[in-house]
């Protein structure tokens, strides 16, 4: 069984555009005031509203370091701080945030996970 999460949006085309171009998602489906976004097997869709839902965190796991500090190298003018070993989870990760304020988290898994 595959998932999508919904989230209100007040300015939807510069959200969608700043999760496909600086994140590299793609439009998955088009409904007639909502787009879901693909990005690799995790499912977003945006929705336009009047107020933006920004509870919550969206997480991007990467493959390596390296993909951790590329994302942070997009997303350094949006960063709460650089990219930190987190050792309590075993991640590499920082979090930063999309156009309507919503809180993103990059990260990758310092041991062996289970393929999705």
């Amino acid at each position: 069984m595959s998932g999508i999460v919904f989230f209100a949006s007040a300015s939807l085309e510069e959200t969608l555009a700043f999760y496909q171009e600086t994140l590299g998602a793609t439009r998955w489906l088009e409904q007639p005031d909502c787009t879901i976004l693909q990005y690799d097997n995790m499912l977003l869709g945006f929705c336009e509203r009047e107020a933006a839902d920004t509870d919550g965190t969206i997480t991007f796991v990467t493959d390596s370091r390296a993909g951790v500090d590329e994302a942070y190298d997009a997303l350094a003018d949006r960063a709460r701080g650089e990219p930190v070993e987190n050792e309590r989870y075993r991640i590499y990760q920082f979090f930063a945030e999309d156009p309507e304020g919503r809180t993103i988290e990059v990260q990758t898994f310092l041991h062996e996970t289970e393929p999705i």
